[in-house]
């Protein structure tokens, strides 16, 4: 049987996991969502399976089999709070931030220990995202189960250690982020070529695939893998995309890693 379901945040990450699941025809066995913000809550009614909105109240969805935390972290903080206490013994508690530690959420839920983290990845929302977890020590066999199934529909969803989180939010988390825009443009360019835009998007799907696959398997150096095109119209902007990499993205990971503690 699915399990009930409650958001806490109606942005941006519900709205990938509810869609994901109404392209793969999944849906809970109920869906409580909460948001500070009427049109976010109303943004999500539309176009899929029934959603139930409680407006500046997280009581509903926090009664729910499983609790999703779709906050930022500053937010995440202060409903932990609110949760504290509230929450079903038997309910499991999936935060999808970054930054805050399941030793963190557990306390400030008061000692709660059915907890376990996601990182969401965008491309779930039609059902090919890579979304790893991880969970705590208190999740049971049956917790693990019932979120698994969740996740399923959305994509991968590959069991990895907490302390790998932070980086998976940088690579595969925010990663599309990184792509897309260039995927954009070459296909602006290709069909301003002349090519047809459908034909143009099956081209670039291909060649992206490929790229990657070539990467992985084919066992060759970088400088040996770009030897194997022999016109590079980038190669002289090469090192501005790599310092920009280096420079943005050291800066997100070290906001966004959990503190140490002694």
């Amino acid at each position: 049987m699915a399990p009930s379901v409650g958001f806490i945040g109606g942005g941006r990450v519900t709205r990938i996991v509810l869609g994901g699941w109404a392209r793969a025809a999944y849906w809970p066995a109920q869906v409580v969502v909460s948001d500070i913000e009427a049109a976010a809550l109303a943004a999500l009614t539309a176009h899929r399976p029934p959603v139930s909105t409680s407006h500046r109240d997280n009581t509903q969805p926090g009664r729910q089999d499983i609790v999703f935390l779709a906050l930022h972290p500053p937010a995440l903080r202060a409903v932990l709070g609110e949760l504290r206490g509230r929450l079903p013994a038997a309910a499991l508690v999936v935060s999808l931030a970054p930054k805050l530690t399941i030793g963190e959420i557990s306390a400030g839920l008061g000692g709660f220990t059915r907890i376990a983290r996601v990182i969401p990845n965008a491309p779930s929302i039609v059902g090919a995202g890579f979304n790893p977890v991880s969970f705590a020590p208190g999740a049971s066999a049956a917790d693990r189960e019932r979120l698994r199934g969740l996740l399923a529909p959305l994509g991968a969803a590959p069991e990895v250690a907490e302390a790998d989180l932070e980086a998976y939010a940088l690579l595969t988390g925010m990663g599309p982020t990184y792509l897309w825009f260039q995927f954009q443009e070459l296909l602006s360019l290709a069909v301003g070529f002349g090519l047809e835009r459908r034909a143009a998007m099956a081209a670039l799907g291909h060649m992206v695939d490929g790229a990657l696959c070539a990467m992985i398997e084919s066992g060759l150096s970088a400088a040996d893998l770009s030897d194997l095109v022999p016109v590079r119209p980038l190669a002289e902007d090469e090192e501005a995309f790599k310092t920009a990499y280096r420079t943005r993205l050291t800066g997100i990971f070290e906001r966004i890693r959990p503190a140490v503690t002694a």
